[in-house]
């Protein structure tokens, strides 16, 4: 077995019993929070799924990062498969109890993978045009949407650690933003939960400059004017399961 998922001591929830599928390596993750009102947000939610919050508040999250040593198992990783670009938009929510991330959007440029994502996990993935550099220190991220409405579909920043590293405190907002285990799709009236493993964040304080941000265009845009709660990681290997089927619909 895999060195990282012997420590499950921080997961809330078990390991699923069956063998993982995937693996990835997240490279230069930014999370980039902002607080909506949740009366705002459980609008743009399925109804099935339960809006989390924070003390009462809803987040909405844009997280940008790169992919590396991206393999099925079973399998090495193959030269159009095994990297990319991504950048994601997602909230908080539960079912059952369970809590996981809901995802508005996910913005990669590689063709295969946004195919078969929408095929096998139902997730909105989105073609995009992407852009990333790194120079001491600073990363450089660029991403234009070409699937469908591109024009509320950009994203253009700048952001570095400017901290060390840290393990997010039970309890805090640090955990909350972070700390997610399962992903929530639905397709109909059906709902399906995606495992997800990862040993726990070694989070960093970040800055970021952003110059251009027209995801999200379901939300009105008072409510990215404010200073978002960032953080930074440098790098997490990630393993995935297979959707399962929760729901009895």
């Amino acid at each position: 077995m895999k060195e990282e998922l012997k420590i499950t001591g921080h997961r809330p929830f078990p390991l699923p019993d069956k063998p993982w599928v995937m693996e990835q390596i997240w490279n230069d993750v930014l999370f980039a929070h902002w607080p909506v009102p949740a009366e705002i947000l459980e609008k743009h939610i399925p109804s099935q799924l339960t809006l989390d919050t924070y003390n009462g508040t809803a987040w909405i999250g844009v997280v940008p990062f790169w992919i590396s040593k991206m393999r099925v198992r079973g399998f090495p990783p193959l030269p159009i498969m095994k990297s990319m670009n991504e950048l994601n938009v997602r909230t908080y929510v539960e079912y059952e109890g369970m809590k996981g991330v809901y995802f508005f959007s996910l913005d990669a440029d590689n063709f295969l993978a946004v195919t078969g994502a929408r095929m096998l996990y139902y997730l909105p993935y989105m073609n995009a045009e992407m852009q990333v550099s790194k120079s001491q220190g600073l990363v450089n991220y660029e991403s234009r949407r070409t699937h469908g409405h591109s024009e509320n579909g950009q994203f253009k920043a700048n952001y570095k650690s400017i901290s060390s590293p840290f393990n997010s405190k039970p309890g805090t907002l640090d955990e909350w933003l972070t700390e997610r285990y399962c992903l929530w799709v639905t397709k109909g009236e059906k709902v399906f939960r995606g495992d997800i493993h990862h040993t726990k964040w070694q989070l960093h304080e970040a800055s970021c400059t952003i110059h251009q941000n027209t995801l999200a265009s379901f939300l009105p845009r008072i409510y990215f004017k404010g200073e978002p709660i960032l953080h930074y990681s440098p790098e997490k290997h990630a393993y995935f399961w297979p959707l399962i089927k929760v729901s009895s619909s």
